[in-house]
């Protein structure tokens, strides 16, 4: 309930708030029940006693009612476009089997007679008694003859129509293009551009809103748009960033994939970062590996090696803007730990370090390229929910790998321990905006000795992607900070932590530590309530 008091302004678009009667998670004090936001920022934390004392100088009092109150999430990893474009048309990610996907594109072209090439996403041979893609002639049929593309969940590979192949000029000599087979590499950079030139500036809008407003409703206050002329348009690009500015959803940074700092500059980047692609991704057998697939006779895609990421590296920190790239194999990562090291050698390594450049997913790692990161201050922007989706001894990465080579992904655990700065994102729509249970994929990663504490997770997943930025005053609630935060429906508060023995200690309130909901397998998750961005309301989830 918010109470207003005589000093309210209505006309005020940033009035003095005070928030009390909740748990508010914040460093600055483990106990504290209250909090005060003024003109965008964090105050004051403290406890209700001491809240009294603000009740009367204040614009609004909210009482929170028992509600817990965090730092916004800060999604690391996002495809805003194409994530509303999935939200709001044909998503194949629930399909169980290949005749369920090729009913769900039936029911989807006849929905929409009007659009000039159909889109859809999310489809998985791996998980369908099938086990194999749609044929070109299934979908041929399924589309009524009409343009179709449909990315795999990865999104590094896609199944087309005819009639989509036959608008691309000479796709039959480009790389990557088999004839019954999904399309790769260059054949499926070149589909993918001519089905997005088909959506129009209102589409697009209404996906990018669409993407915006769900994220705001999961508390997540901030994202990370990685986007670049291999995954969107610098037109899908820029509109997403002033639709970012109108204030009305979460903050979007965007980078963007291109190894030209000033290109990156000129359409509004803070980084030419993102999917700077050194090699694709394991579902697609294009991830860039040292030995061969278990499943393919093959080692990968290799796009960029480690004289290019070197050149790119250094012209960014000359320029002061961050580098970055996808790197998801092993091989991938060892070319951008030796193409970073090569340009720390160019321009100094404090240089390099300063700079805070980042490789988005990281998932191959080995003790060797885990201590590089840490020497050269590479921030790891990863993705819990791909262990979650495909890890286990069972799952696409093991079909892939091996069991064996599987177990070795995502070692969360050691890149934290070696000093590895890690920045939480979803990869949406790869695997949805779920920060809660990003958050508990991986304090329960399915390999056990790779999990962490809850609480090192929920801070990856806020203060992270603020750091990952170069921000260190944000992420936190703390006096000074930005006051992007949100308010959660949630049980009891808990300590998580890998060893049973500290998580018991952690819930004792002597401890001092702030607690967290409990995000066991079976728990409930929280229920956002409201999320608020620099002081506004972007997200009131509706009574009843």
């Amino acid at each position: 309930m918010t109470e207003h008091t005589p000093h309210a302004d209505p006309a005020d678009p940033q009035p003095t708030r005070l928030l009390r009667g909740g748990e508010v998670h914040s460093p600055a004090d483990p106990f504290a029940t209250a909090m005060v936001v003024e003109q965008g920022r964090i105050a004051w934390v403290g406890s209700e006693g001491a809240a009294d004392a603000f009740a009367q100088g204040v614009d609004e009092v909210v009482d929170l009612d028992g509600a817990l109150v965090t730092p916004a999430f800060t999604d690391a990893h996002v495809h805003t476009t194409s994530t509303g474009l999935t939200l709001t048309g044909l998503d194949l990610s629930g399909a169980g089997s290949l005749a369920e996907a090729l009913d769900l594109v039936r029911a989807y072209a006849r929905s929409r007679p009007a659009d000039r090439v159909l889109l859809g996403h999310g489809w998985d041979a791996a998980r369908w008694p099938e086990r194999r893609a749609p044929r070109r002639d299934e979908l041929d049929e399924a589309a009524g003859g009409r343009p179709l593309y449909l990315s795999r969940v990865d999104v590094h590979s896609a199944v087309v129509t005819t009639a989509l192949l036959s608008e691309v000029t000479g796709i039959r000599d480009r790389a990557g293009f088999r004839d019954g087979e999904p399309l790769t590499r260059d054949a499926h950079h070149a589909v993918r551009a001519a089905a997005f030139a088909a959506v129009t500036p209102e589409r697009r809008a209404e996906a990018q809103r669409a993407a915006l407003r769900h994220a705001a409703s999961l508390g997540i206050g901030s994202v990370h748009e990685c986007g670049g002329p291999d995954i969107s348009s610098p037109e899908d690009f820029t509109a997403l960033l002033a639709l970012a500015r109108q204030g009305e959803g979460p903050r979007v940074f965007g980078y963007w994939a291109e190894r030209d700092p000033g290109r990156a500059r000129e359409l509004g980047a803070v980084g030419a970062a993102g999917d700077l692609f050194v090699d694709g991704a394991l579902g697609s057998h294009t991830a860039c590996l040292h030995s061969p697939y278990r499943d393919a006779d093959h080692t990968g895609t290799a796009y960029l090696g480690a004289a290019e990421v070197a050149e790119h590296v250094a012209a960014c920190t000359e320029a002061g803007l961050q580098a970055g790239f996808h790197a998801i194999g092993d091989a991938a990562v060892t070319a951008v730990v030796e193409g970073v090291r090569a340009a720390a050698e160019k321009v100094g390594p404090a240089r390099v370090r300063a700079a805070r450049h980042r490789v988005e997913h990281a998932e191959m790692m080995t003790p060797a390229t885990i201590a590089a990161f840490a020497e050269l201050g590479l921030t790891a922007s990863v993705q819990p929910a791909f262990d979650a989706a495909w890890g286990g001894e069972d799952g696409m990465y093991a079909d892939r790998l091996g069991a064996e080579r599987a177990r070795t992904l995502n070692p969360y655990a050691a890149m934290l321990k070696a000093g590895v700065p890690l920045a939480f994102g979803s990869d949406a729509p790869v695997t949805p905006l779920d920060p809660w249970g990003t958050v508990r994929a991986a304090a329960f990663h399915r390999t056990p000795e790779h999990r962490i504490s809850v609480r090192a997770a929920f801070t990856a997943h806020t203060r992270g992607g603020w750091r990952a930025l170069g921000r260190d005053d944000a992420g936190v609630l703390v006096p000074g900070a930005p006051a992007d935060y949100a308010l959660w429906r949630t049980g009891e508060l808990v300590v998580q932590a890998p060893d049973d023995r500290v998580a018991r200690w952690s819930t004792d309130p002597r401890s001092g530590t702030p607690g967290l909901p409990d995000l066991g397998p079976g728990r409930e998750l929280p229920v956002c309530l409201a999320t608020v961005v620099g002081g506004r309301e972007v997200f009131v989830r509706p009574q009843g």
